[in-house]
């Protein structure tokens, strides 16, 4: 099998699988660790708040799903950073 077909099967379990999973994680070690919860939950407030300003009535349950939404972000964007950088040695 060549590198690159590899490299995309590698790059899509990161995707789905790891960042996943990382972000909840990178959640619950802040929480567990004695990070305030308004600290933690701040991206998904401001999503929150956001989708209230436009007149939508949304739950808690989407600040937090967005909250990992953004960790996972960060985490994916990292990955597509480690990814560039192997690939140019």
């Amino acid at each position: 099998m060549p590198a690159h077909p590899r490299r995309r099967i590698y790059l899509a379990v990161f995707l789905l699988v790891l960042a996943p999973i990382g972000a909840a994680v990178i959640v619950s070690v802040l929480l567990l660790f004695g990070v305030q919860p308004h600290s933690v939950f701040a991206p998904g407030w401001a999503v929150k708040r956001g989708l209230e300003a436009c007149g939508l009535h949304v739950a808690n349950r989407i600040a937090v799903a967005s909250t990992v939404a953004f960790y996972w972000a960060i985490i994916a964007a990292a990955g597509f950073l480690w990814d560039r950088r192997q690939r140019g040695r």
